[in-house]
């Protein structure tokens, strides 16, 4: 299984669906808290080129935030990036 990461913040609304998405699909991540220390967040930056949260990424490729995992799972690429079968719950993102 892909190694993901996810750069987040206790506040942010669009951190928890990407984690809840993450959580329906059975997926282990690790989360990278930026408000708990702020030298991760210029880690997130140098890696995504993006100030926002959350930042996800799938082993060595970079998902962007929330919105842009969302347009995967929509689209059915979500699942082979996450080395996922089809029979995961399709409809993942409500």
């Amino acid at each position: 299984m892909p190694k993901v990461v996810v750069y987040s913040t206790a506040y942010c609304p669009y951190c928890v669906r990407a984690k809840d998405l993450l959580s329906r699909k059975c997926v282990e991540y690790e989360e990278i808290r930026i408000d708990l220390d702020h030298s991760k967040m210029a880690q997130m930056v140098e890696l995504s080129k993006r100030r926002t949260v959350p930042q996800i990424f799938i082993d060595d490729f970079h998902v962007g935030g929330f919105d842009d995992m969302a347009a995967l799972e929509m689209d059915g690429k979500l699942n082979d990036l996450l080395g996922l079968g089809d029979e995961i719950e399709e409809d993942a993102v409500t």
